[in-house]
């Protein structure tokens, strides 16, 4: 039985930064409870406790049971709940982004709302697929073009390698039993890619419908995201599944996207590109000082909780 004792809620000065805690955690086929200021965790190995100050990012899998008390927990130490798939390649709902601020959010809505700044983050993002060259001064025509001609070689080098004829990406979402073998692999690997992405872009504040690439979807900004690891990921584990003559590739290319996002760091990669993205080399990541202010267009941001009538101290 759970232990019942009151435990204060701490104050958020009082938590330990987030570059303090462990990043993520993933939990599937358990009991989630909680012993005090701890989180416990029972499955067939026995019990673990687990810090709940000391946790970012909770991602729930697959046969987890979570008591109240322990939710109640997880949102008093500000620990961002995610409900996934097998290891967070499926998302399905959250609670409670990893800030306490809107810092990034806003900075995202403002890089989405101007035109220029607008297209130097879609830019960074070719960029960062093109290492080696400078994107800088090309229009979004002419990198849209640049990119197109990247993955049509990376399809033929693929193709070439695992010796699997490939004409096009056919994508049919109302008909996915229609595609070959290898259109149903990628369109099962990107599902997984854009799971992850909506994830990872919900826990830290953002908005995963305001993207730069992609636009006037609810998951423009996944999308974006995902794209940046497609080259490395859904795209070879497709044709070799699809040399293999996987029974059910749809099932296959899940459990090796499963095994390759974590083998691959792309989690942890999302968290650090969507920060560079968007906060270019100036965002910090937590100062814990009131980030509550009223708006002024003059001043600037001012101290909420303050009467400013004229007259009075």
């Amino acid at each position: 039985m759970e232990n019942k004792e009151w435990v204060e809620k701490p104050e958020i000065q009082a938590l330990p930064r987030v570059q303090d805690r462990m990043t993520f955690i993933y939990l599937e086929r358990c009991r989630i409870s909680r012993d005090n200021s701890a989180i416990t965790v029972k499955d067939e190995n026995g019990i673990t406790h687990i810090p709940a100050a000391a946790i970012s990012v909770l991602l729930l899998g697959p046969g987890t049971d979570v008591t109240h008390r322990a939710m109640e927990l997880i949102g008093d130490m500000g620990v961002t709940a995610i409900w996934v798939g097998e290891h967070g390649v499926r998302f399905y709902a959250y609670g409670r982004a990893l800030t306490n601020h809107a810092s990034l959010l806003q900075k995202q809505a403002q890089l989405v709302s101007n035109e220029k700044k607008h297209i130097q983050v879609a830019r960074m993002m070719y960029q960062m697929r093109f290492p080696k060259e400078d994107v800088s001064k090309l229009t979004m025509q002419q990198l849209r073009g640049r990119e197109g001609s990247r993955i049509r070689a990376v399809y033929r080098e693929q193709s070439k390698k695992w010796n699997v004829p490939w004409t096009k990406r056919d994508y049919r979402p109302e008909d996915y039993e229609s595609g070959d073998p290898v259109n149903k692999a990628l369109s099962a690997g990107n599902s997984c890619l854009y799971g992850l992405a909506h994830a990872v872009i919900c826990a830290l504040g953002c908005s995963p419908g305001l993207g730069f690439v992609h636009v006037g979807h609810e998951l423009s900004f996944a999308y974006d995201i995902a794209d940046l690891y497609k080259a490395e990921t859904t795209i070879p584990i497709a044709f070799e599944l699809a040399a293999e003559n996987e029974e059910d590739i749809g099932s296959a290319t899940r459990r090796r996207m499963r095994d390759e996002l974590r083998k691959g760091h792309i989690l942890e990669r999302m968290v650090h590109d969507i920060k560079f993205l968007l906060a270019d080399g100036e965002w910090e990541e937590e100062d814990y000082k009131s980030t509550l202010y009223l708006w002024d267009n003059i001043q600037g941001e001012l101290e909420h909780g303050v009467s400013y009538a004229e007259g009075e101290n």
